[in-house]
């Protein structure tokens, strides 16, 4: 399963995708909690790209920012992954992690990325920033012993 959204840069904008992505992610059967992690992700990564960066250059729609994630499956078959991905028009830094001080009203959203995450970075061309978290997804129970598909990931892939 993969999608993704073009979408105003406007604060608006996080509500919208975070909808979209657990739509999408509940009907394949994923855990609540994994979509969640996911939702909180997007939305981190999001907010960060409205309020840091500019929306993306032609030849896309003026003022707009692009939101996706897609779902794989791991090597063994007994698990896999979801990517979710921000892009937007770059800024004058690369985004990083702060630290900020106990008493900071903001700073915390990549470090949050970074915990939850398996993975997360940034990719940068010529007129556009990627910023790209990767989630680890596992079924709630055992595999099967005899290495048997995952049926809710085998439900997942075959929607992309």
């Amino acid at each position: 399963m993969s999608r993704a959204v073009l979408l105003p840069h406007a604060p608006a904008s996080v509500t919208s995708a975070r909808r979209h992505l657990c739509s999408d992610l509940h009907a394949s059967g994923l855990t609540s909690g994994k979509v969640d992690d996911a939702a909180l992700i997007l939305s981190e990564l999001l907010s960060n790209a409205l309020r840091h960066a500019a929306p993306l250059p032609a030849p896309y729609p003026p003022g707009s920012v692009r939101v996706s994630w897609e779902v794989g499956r791991s090597v063994d078959d007994h698990g896999g992954w979801l990517e979710i991905a921000v892009q937007d028009g770059g800024a004058e830094t690369l985004p990083r992690i702060a630290r900020p001080s106990l008493s900071a009203l903001g700073g915390r959203g990549l470090g949050i990325v970074q915990h939850l995450a398996a993975k997360w970075g940034t990719e940068v061309d010529d007129r556009t920033t990627t910023v790209w978290a990767v989630l680890e997804v596992v079924p709630d129970e055992e595999p099967a012993a005899d290495g048997a598909a995952v049926p809710w990931l085998d439900a997942m892939v075959s929607r992309a």
